[in-house]
């Protein structure tokens, strides 16, 4: 049993455990902290690595990325995984679709909370193509999401320029 669970990690991948993080790694990922345990290798690293880079960041991106913490830690394990592959598929788009998708989501914004829910209660129409990871027509602005836009994983936050 042990052999396999060792075999799960990528080797050469520390995986370190929440009592092993220095004082400004724990106070930093704090929001992490009741699920850091078991999390795996690799996420452990992208998390770290944006508690390297935080130090810094500007002050605004110090505050977006302390929200989009707070957001993805209260996320279940399922709708993680469900923003991953969002995220997944939107990173896959061509650049023109991005720009769409972009203007859409833009769009959707601006809208009114009620007309927000108003387009997240209605099914889509029938035939229409369906947006990458979807249940959406891709011609439609998205329901609410469950993260800010930016917020899928660590990996989305751009190391800073030197």
């Amino acid at each position: 049993m042990l052999a396999g669970a060792a075999s799960a990690q990528p080797v050469g991948i520390r995986s370190p455990t929440w009592d092993s993080l220095t004082p400004s790694d724990r106070q930093f990922l704090a929001p992490l902290a009741p699920q850091w345990n078991t999390l795996d290798a690799q996420r452990k690293q992208k998390w770290l690595g944006l508690a390297q880079r935080y130090p810094k960041m500007s002050v605004d991106e110090q505050a977006r990325v302390r929200q989009q913490m707070g957001t993805w830690a209260q996320l279940s394990p399922a709708e993680r995984q469900a923003a991953r592959e969002q995220y997944k598929s939107l990173r896959a788009l061509p650049p023109e679709k991005k720009q769409e998708v972009r203007q859409q989501w833009e769009y959707y914004q601006t809208l009114p909370p009620e007309k927000k829910r108003e387009l997240a209660s209605k099914p889509p129409p029938a035939g229409a193509p369906l947006a990458p990871g979807s249940a959406r027509p891709a011609s439609t602005p998205p329901p609410p999401p469950v993260l800010a836009p930016a917020a899928p994983s660590p990996a989305s936050v751009p190391p800073q320029k030197q």
